[in-house]
């Protein structure tokens, strides 16, 4: 526990100095209007701009210029901007995310940027207050609407946004460690509370006198445990998944256009991960069982597996494999 908490305090304190860096965007501003002035000494001034343009189909010099850069997103604002204001319409800002991961940290830059994007849309609607136009109250209150594309995994998922990504993937990352840890709950502690009783009951020695191999006493210990373990993560998950369906609302992202869902290969590797990795905890359950004193201390021994079921769901919360 002690190197979970100094592992999350080492993330935290990262989390906030790289909160206090300025986010490398590209600008592409083709309306030069006095909105879009506003909006681009904005984003100057909160942000380190690495590629500035006035003409969009410079666009893919700015995606190229950013990848080398490190960068985050290149913000574009189109023609008639500052008009479609003026105009009581609300002027679209486009905005292609450039996406390298998926964890929390990932996603700092990001969410930067979009707090800035939040300054330019209430900047412009102070400007209009004070000018005291005839403009309708909906758009002085929200005068910019977003075109947002991300590009992730050599993939581009259009009206989607790094945060909206980060959500969906993290709770498909927390799924699989959460149902690992109560498999290894229930059938490690059958393991480790057998060894006891056994050791208990003086029952492991007359086992042991036996003519059976002892490859086979413990293999038969792990497979029955692993098997009981498997069917009620079967029965948990199905539980599970019909919980986290009653939160989902009409008009949900439909994942299957942007390639994010499991494919019946990634199911397999899941169902082969989860196999091994229960033969292998129960493996470390049965030998934490034989230090067992009695039944009561046997119950206490599942919880350092159990945290390393845990710590897994931690790495990928918190940073991509990719970075």
């Amino acid at each position: 526990m002690a190197l979970i908490f100094g592992s999350l305090g080492n993330t935290f304190s990262g989390i906030e100095s790289e909160l206090q860096e300025k986010p490398v965007i590209g600008v592409i501003d083709e309306d030069n209007g006095s909105f879009s002035n506003t909006a681009f000494s904005i984003l100057t001034v909160n942000a380190n701009v690495v590629f500035s343009s006035t003409n969009v189909t410079d666009k893919q010099k700015g995606l190229e210029k950013l990848l080398q850069e490190k960068g985050v997103a290149l913000i574009v604002i189109p023609k008639n901007f500052t008009q479609s204001i003026v105009n009581g319409k609300p002027g679209n800002i486009e905005i292609y995310w450039i996406m390298r991961g998926a964890g929390i940290m990932d996603s700092i830059s990001s969410s930067v940027v979009s707090s800035i994007l939040s300054s330019i849309n209430s900047n412009i609607s102070q400007e209009l207050i004070r000018n005291s136009t005839s403009i309708n109250a909906t758009t002085v209150l929200h005068p910019t609407l977003r075109n947002e594309t991300t590009y992730f995994k050599s993939k581009e998922l259009v009206d989607m946004s790094p945060e909206r990504i980060t959500s969906i993937l993290s709770s498909q990352s927390t799924f699989i460690p959460i149902v690992m840890m109560m498999i290894i709950i229930t059938a490690g502690g059958m393991v480790i509370s057998s060894m006891a009783l056994e050791k208990e009951n003086k029952t492991l020695e007359t086992l042991l006198t036996l003519p059976v191999r002892r490859t086979s006493i413990v293999a038969g210990k792990i497979v029955a445990s692993a098997l009981v373990g498997l069917i009620l993560a079967a029965i948990y998950m199905i539980g599970l998944s019909f919980y986290m369906q009653s939160f989902q609302v009409s008009g949900e992202t439909n994942l299957a256009a942007y390639g994010l869902t499991l494919t019946p290969q990634d199911f397999l590797l899941i169902g082969i991960s989860l196999f091994v990795t229960l033969i292998a905890a129960l493996s470390l359950c049965m030998l934490l069982g034989v230090f067992a004193r009695n039944y009561k201390s046997a119950q206490t021994l599942t919880f350092p597996i159990t945290m390393l079921a845990l710590i897994p769901m931690f790495i990928i919360m918190f940073k991509d494999f990719d970075t």
